[in-house]
């Protein structure tokens, strides 16, 4: 998990990469969710508080992140 300090010292095409990382992730996490393979349902909610958090901090800093296309 990646705290926002952590977040904000990021330079922006990093953290838009982050963001598109954390996506990809919890879609995986939702797959494996949905087939009952996903034995630590946690991880799911933590995925997303951590896409929040790191989108939380782009849109405090006015970064632009692409959809989730």
């Amino acid at each position: 998990m990646t705290s926002a300090k952590d977040l904000r010292d990021l330079d922006p095409k990093d953290l838009v990469e982050h963001v598109a990382t954390t996506r990809k992730g919890i879609f995986g996490l939702r797959f494996q969710h949905a087939t009952g393979e996903l034995e630590n349902t946690a991880g799911l909610g933590a995925a997303k508080r951590e896409l929040a958090r790191a989108l939380t901090v782009a849109r405090e800093r006015d970064i632009k992140i692409p959809n989730r296309k």
